[in-house]
């Protein structure tokens, strides 16, 4: 059975819901995770009939924060133009839940969290690297057993971003009797070769990092210059060229690149700092973690067509036309897809100058598409 505490997120001085299950949860890897700590936030009421559940799921780089006021970082929640009273994700006629991801860094069981042995006893250290590896499944059945414990037996939709995309469809296709509707936004039924090695290059920078110490850097100085340069690769990866448009090729406040190959184009001065302010808040080996995950989304299924053959869900798919981490081509796949294999579905393509950020920044101009689903 599960206990409903609320405990101290350290690095950031704040208390937060999270859910504690002694008896633990079997990965994929073979480990036993015991004790089971998932993080969450709710927003609304789950009504009489609980049929009335939607499990949004964050990305990457996200966390459970996704429709209020950040509490370290004091920004608007990253979904917050999409979930709420009146929007099309209504939060007066839905009860949405958003967990922090297994091996996330905002309160669920994770790298920096305290390590346990096989019995569930504290070992009075971090986990580090030797945290047992997961993958996308088994962040879904971690939510699983939230959502059992929250009382909800049946979801009238899971919709996510990115990683929260791969989340989605790992929903529809191993929970099928209990997801009505999959919404997954820029985000694809297939983590390829291409994609992997991506994924490889995001995490590199980490690795390099003499403070990053094979993992065990907690307690000393941690590899904040490797994290935000992988940090710095995310970022221009998940944006388009027109974007670097609007900062342009002129020099950084005060600098000549002309002068001293040390001094810096505009360009380069916004992605550093932009990924210094992010990596001063998040945590390398979580990093690291979800990035594996990623490389592993539906590698348990013959085939990425053999898992969707696995959904009874009705589907929105939402992709972004100038996508650079998940191409376009990907989603409209998945799309044909789902419809030869007789799911019913709709697919709303996302233009503008950001790229894989347009699943997060402009899904409101998804709006009337989610608000048909959601009413049928």
């Amino acid at each position: 059975m599960a206990e409903t505490a609320r405990a101290p997120l350290a690095a950031a001085g704040i208390t937060h819901d999270r859910a504690v299950f002694p008896e633990g949860l079997a990965l994929d890897c073979g480990a036993v995770l015991k004790p089971l700590v998932v993080a969450y936030r709710t927003y609304g009421r789950l009504n009489d009939a609980k049929s009335n559940a939607i499990l949004v799921c964050h990305a990457l780089t996200g966390d459970q924060y996704v429709a209020e006021t950040h509490p370290v970082t004091g920004k608007p929640g990253w979904w917050e133009t999409m979930v709420g009273p009146g929007l099309p994700v209504d939060t007066e006629r839905f009860f949405v839940i958003c967990a922090n991801v297994l091996g996330g860094c905002m309160g669920s069981s994770g790298p920096r969290e305290e390590m346990t042995d096989a019995d569930g006893r504290p070992q009075g250290r971090p986990w580090g690297m030797q945290f047992p590896p997961v993958t996308i499944r088994d962040m879904v059945r971690a939510q699983a057993k939230l959502l059992d414990h929250l009382g909800v037996r049946r979801l009238a939709l899971v919709a996510g971003a990115s990683m929260g995309a791969l989340q989605t469809i790992e929903w529809a296709v191993a929970y099928p009797d209990m997801v009505a509707r999959a919404m997954p936004v820029i985000g694809t039924d297939r983590v390829d070769a291409w994609i992997i090695g991506w994924l490889d290059i995001w995490a590199a920078p980490i690795r390099l990092d003499p403070n990053w110490n094979g993992g065990d850097y907690y307690g000393g100085p941690a590899p904040v210059a490797g994290l935000a340069e992988a940090l710095k690769i995310v970022t221009h990866h998940a944006r388009d060229w027109p974007w670097a448009e609007t900062i342009g090729v002129k020099p950084a406040e005060g600098q000549d690149p002309r002068r001293s190959v040390t001094e810096r184009f505009a360009i380069e001065k916004w992605l550093d700092d932009a990924a210094t302010a992010r990596a001063r808040i998040s945590d390398a080996n979580h990093f690291l973690y979800l990035i594996r995950a990623n490389q592993l989304f539906l590698k348990e299924y013959d085939s990425p067509e053999a898992a969707l053959a696995r959904s009874r869900a009705r589907w929105l798919v939402v992709p972004s036309v100038s996508d650079r981490v998940f191409p376009i081509e990907h989603n409209r796949r998945l799309a044909a897809t789902l419809k030869e294999q007789g799911r019913q579905v709709e697919l709303v393509e996302l233009t503008g100058p950001l790229g894989h950020l347009e699943g997060v920044v402009s899904i409101a101009r998804a709006g009337e598409a989610i608000r048909r689903l959601l009413a049928e």
